[in-house]
């Protein structure tokens, strides 16, 4: 049992690749869409996905997703439809022994913490149904009118991005127990854990 005068532990999770097993985004957007409209805006991202190949910009690359498949719809449409695409998508998509994870410090009294580049409406069901203390994501830009207006509001949460918003919100002495997470664009909050844990999960849904 932890000890009740300690703080809890505070344990970082990416969620893409990580806790599950494919881009939530991505998945989200091509459910949205359907096939033929999927494959058109694909079409259409060509010279986005060509650009990408020079610039190695994911946040330039993502905006570009969002300006084709999500521009002008209503901030509320896209919450609703997120919580329909999770409730279809989650038990295709986690990893079961990232859960068993999830879950073995939750039970031990840890702050259970996802960190992602994808967008914060499209990870936020997923985030309420697994109990999570925060989410920690990128977000889109809207207009007054709470459309989206094509871009991202801020950077792209990934690499230096995630820890610069980890210690927005916990302050610049945050200590994490442990983290674990899947590409190159976790590696900056892996270091600053007790526990790295890269690319440890392997289980299939």
């Amino acid at each position: 049992m932890p000890d009740p005068l300690e703080a809890p532990a505070l344990v970082a999770f990416d969620f893409d690749g990580t806790l599950t097993v494919r881009d939530s985004f991505t998945a989200f957007l091509k459910w949205r869409a359907g096939s033929m409209r999927w494959t058109l805006g694909c079409l259409k991202l060509l010279p986005a996905v060509i650009a990408y190949l020079f610039h190695r910009n994911r946040g330039r690359m993502k905006s570009a997703a969002v300006r084709e498949f999500l521009k002008g719809e209503r901030r509320e449409v896209l919450e609703a439809e997120a919580r329909a695409f999770a409730e279809q998508a989650a038990p295709e998509l986690f990893r079961p022994d990232a859960l068993m994870t999830w879950r073995r410090w939750r039970t031990n009294g840890a702050r259970t913490i996802i960190v992602t580049a994808s967008p914060d409406f499209v990870v936020a069901p997923f985030a309420r149904g697994l109990g999570c203390d925060r989410l920690i994501a990128s977000t889109l830009a809207y207009d007054q009118d709470d459309r989206a207006i094509g871009i991202l509001a801020g950077p792209n949460c990934r690499g230096p991005e995630k820890v610069r918003r980890l210690r927005e919100v916990y302050g610049e002495d945050m200590h994490l127990t442990a983290a674990y997470g899947d590409t190159s664009g976790d590696r900056e909050m892996l270091r600053i854990a007790d526990e790295k844990g890269y690319r440890v999960f392997k289980g299939r849904p």
